[in-house]
């Protein structure tokens, strides 16, 4: 028999390597506690991508089941991370004029600028999934973080934007429909990572998020609480075993327990006197594979995906002003050696992120990892919207956007609260707005979401 309980919160990491579920919810100290957790093997997923429905619905499903015996909930509805090569980011001016500039500025105005950004021009075959205010300017005073409650005729603002790949976002909701999920969020995996391993001040004073998965690495650099630069570099872990397969001859197994168990990013690191020995096939003789070796094979590769980072910390125009450093995280950042690379490379402060801060004692150990700073970041951002709207409940009444879940999602036992008006104040709060709309409008038309 399974348990009713309000706000349970499920986050959905559909991985390269891996298909993670976490179902969980807020204790009495407003730590997370993490009911469950369920996770496959991801066939069907490359480089971030959906490249085989079939496969990615059998992995999700397992995951759910698995995750649905430890916490015994119904899982109904989940925030579902996104990431892959086609995720592209630009930056957008606009501005409106207000008919009255006696008249404080109000959420509505506030709303109304943002809603021009997701009408400007993309790519073809892309769509908007994010759009952030970086600074605000009223009447040419510029550098306005706040401007809700100011006097002013034109309104502007510089907008960080965020697109994907219309087939991608299809490919996900056809995998989720398969197994009868229900999408809350669509979130960008780095901001998800970001919420898990990172502090306040960090995003205050300027922090670089890199998430090295399995497919991709997903850079996300935040100042001023404020997510400035987003990035995907298009290889992650699942190469680096490539190259020790390759380099190694091995088999790919052998590649991931040698990249694991003995790789170190920095090949002088190796003791040169060791050998590991690998058993052939067919009764051949052990292949013998130097470690030394075998770490200049991942040094290689490794400094690639770091000066790819160190590239775009100078293109976001942000280096100068990053107190917080690098904050690696991700499956990747588990190598030995890893961080030592990167402080070598990029001269900068370095630690790992592992999304430990805000759960509370009696979680699951599994999670504990960098490896679920997505998952556990995606949960969190749940909560975060509830807490939101919650403490916005009474905020500007001339709001436009209700994005209310459907009533249908509402009665399941994943349970999700109507969503209240909202005051665009929070960073994360610009990241998720609009979210919903644009995944309604596309199962608007669709005969099998009639229970939605």
């Amino acid at each position: 028999m399974t348990q009713k309980v309000d706000k349970i919160i499920v986050g959905l990491d559909i991985g390269s390597t891996k298909i993670c579920i976490v179902v969980a919810r807020k204790d009495d100290y407003g730590k997370i506690e993490i009911l469950g957790m369920g996770k496959a093997t991801s066939d069907g997923v490359t480089r971030g991508v959906v490249t085989n429905i079939d496969k990615t619905v059998v992995a999700i499903r397992k995951a759910k089941k698995e995750a649905e015996e430890q916490s015994g909930i119904n899982i109904r509805i989940v925030n579902v991370g996104i990431a892959g090569q086609h995720i592209r980011s630009f930056s957008q001016h606009g501005s409106i004029t207000r008919p009255d500039g006696t008249k404080e500025i109000s959420v509505a105005d506030v709303n109304r600028l943002t809603d021009d950004m997701y009408k400007v021009m993309n790519e073809p075959g892309t769509d908007i999934i994010h759009v952030m205010a970086q600074d605000y300017t009223i009447d040419g005073e510029i550098n306005i973080k706040e401007p809700i409650g100011m006097l002013g005729v034109k309104l502007e603002a510089d907008f960080h934007i965020i697109t994907a790949a219309t087939g991608s976002l299809g490919n996900i909701k056809k995998c989720l429909d398969k197994v009868d999920l229900v999408i809350d969020n669509i979130i960008l995996e780095p901001i998800a990572s970001g919420m898990s391993v990172l502090s306040e001040e960090e995003r205050k004073y300027g922090v670089v998020l890199v998430d090295i998965g399995g497919g991709t690495t997903d850079i996300a650099i935040f100042h001023e609480n404020i997510i400035r630069h987003t990035a995907v570099i298009p290889f992650g872990g699942a190469v680096i075993t490539s190259d020790i397969q390759q380099g190694c001859m091995v088999m790919d197994s052998q590649a991931e327990l040698l990249k694991v168990r003995y790789g170190k990013a920095i090949a002088e690191a190796a003791d040169p006197n060791e050998i590991v020995s690998i058993p052939s096939l067919n009764n051949r003789a052990p292949k013998e594979i130097s470690v030394t070796n075998l770490s200049k094979i991942i040094e290689a590769r490794i400094g690639e995906i770091i000066e790819e980072v160190h590239k775009e910390i100078l293109r976001s125009k942000y280096s100068t002003k990053l107190l917080g450093g690098i904050v690696v995280t991700g499956g990747g950042s588990m190598l030995a050696g890893i961080n030592d690379l990167f402080a070598l490379m990029t001269g900068m402060d370095i630690r790992t992120g592992i999304p430990t801060e805000h759960l509370n004692k009696n979680n699951i150990n599994a999670v504990k990892h960098p490896s679920y700073a997505t998952p556990v970041g995606l949960v969190m951002a749940g909560f975060f919207a509830i807490d939101y709207r919650n403490e916005q409940a009474h905020s500007d009444k001339d709001t436009q956007h209700q994005n209310k879940l459907p009533k249908k999602a509402t009665e399941e036992d994943n349970k999700i609260p109507e969503k209240q008006e909202e005051k665009p104040t929070s960073f994360f709060q610009k990241v998720i707005d609009r979210t919903k709309k644009l995944l309604m409008d596309d199962f608007k038309d669709d005969e099998n979401k009639k229970n939605y």
